[in-house]
């Protein structure tokens, strides 16, 4: 009989900055059973809706997680706008989702990273991280901010964009594809990396489905939904095709990562020509009453919001669904059976964010 030994993994690792902790059980270098434990980082951020008035809690929202931090902030003000029924001026809805999408590059830029520091190239992880710069040098620009932008209000934007700066904005990520592509050939065609991820971390698509995965999690095992299809936003003014890949394994969730750069960069090429004139916001007055569920695509994954309301300006109830917390039983999945060296690769994969999942 083959002795199992238990192993805990984390909360503090050299290769996760998320403090996810795992119990794993091991059979010589065997995964056979992975137990998470989550608690680490709880900030009761939820509960602060008791005490912050609704329009001020955007900024709370946002802090849920500062990678994410701008689209916890729209679906917030989203969820808020459809109890009121606030009609956010199209200029303000525009530059909401160019900014959403900026977050999204980010986000994935800064995972390519983080991916390759986990598997050994340093190089490139420095490469992903400069190419990031780009995002952010933009995000300080038009919102004032690097992570936390607190730019979106609960009627629209704080700040405007002048059109000379959204065509250089266009300009810009053009010229960015071409550093994008530079690390795409590392990531997907060397054979060092192919050999870290291909096959590794296996997720069928009835396993995605029954286990709930969503993001580019559930997309890598050829499950074709993206929240974003659903129309919110301007999406609708903007044509893109849901990315999938089939395998199931590290290699398939980082090449749909990458793809979904470009996407970005072509929802925005779409979006900036379309952006109308006039304000970006309206002003509202007044305090909501009633319920309101919310779903949005973050660069995770769909995330839920939901809020309860009750006349004055102090919500009864926020409530957030986030995309990590989906991803976790499908990460257990992923675990059992794999070499004890592969464990940070796939745990990486899912791109955890702990700070979201506690709140």
């Amino acid at each position: 009989m083959i002795k199992q030994t238990i192993i805990p993994f984390g909360p503090q690792h050299p290769v996760l900055p998320e403090p996810l902790q795992l119990d794993l059980v091991l059979e010589d270098e065997k995964v056979v059973q992975a137990i998470p434990s989550i608690g680490y980082v709880h900030r009761g951020l939820e509960t602060l809706v008791t005490r912050q008035e609704y329009q001020e809690f955007v900024y709370v929202a946002e802090r849920i997680c500062g990678i994410c931090s701008f689209i916890h902030g729209m679906g917030y003000c989203q969820a808020v706008e459809e109890i009121m029924k606030v009609e956010v001026p199209a200029r303000g809805v525009f530059l909401r989702t160019i900014w959403a999408e900026l977050s999204r590059i980010h986000s994935h830029l800064l995972w390519l990273g983080l991916a390759a520091d986990a598997f050994g190239f340093e190089n490139l992880f420095m490469q992903a991280w400069r190419i990031r710069e780009t995002i952010l040098d933009i995000f300080e620009e038009t919102t004032g901010g690097r992570v936390i932008f607190s730019v979106c209000k609960v009627g629209g934007a704080r700040k405007d964009i002048q059109p000379d700066t959204l065509v250089r904005i266009g300009q810009t990520l053009e010229k960015m594809k071409k550093d994008v592509k530079s690390i795409e050939k590392v990531f997907l065609k060397d054979n060092s990396v192919r050999h870290r991820l291909a096959g590794i971390g296996i997720l069928t698509n009835e396993e995605a489905h029954s286990l709930g995965a969503v993001g580019p999690v559930m997309r890598a095992s050829g499950i074709k939904v993206d929240t974003r299809m659903l129309g919110y936003a301007a999406y609708p003014d903007a044509e893109f095709e849901i990315i999938t890949e089939t395998a199931g394994d590290c290699y398939a969730r980082c090449a749909v990562r990458i793809h979904e750069i470009y996407q970005s960069i072509d929802i925005i090429r779409q979006l900036i020509p379309k952006t109308p004139d006039g304000p970006v916001d309206v002003k509202v007055i007044g305090a909501p009453q009633g319920e309101s569920y919310m779903r949005l695509e973050q660069p995770r994954g769909e995330v839920l919001y939901y809020i309860k309301a009750n006349g004055t300006r102090l919500l009864d109830r926020f409530r957030v669904r986030t995309p990590t917390f989906a991803n976790i039983p499908p990460l257990v999945k992923m675990l059992k059976g794999c070499d004890f060296a592969d464990v940070p690769n796939i745990i990486l994969t899912i791109d955890p964010c702990i700070s979201c999942t506690e709140r």
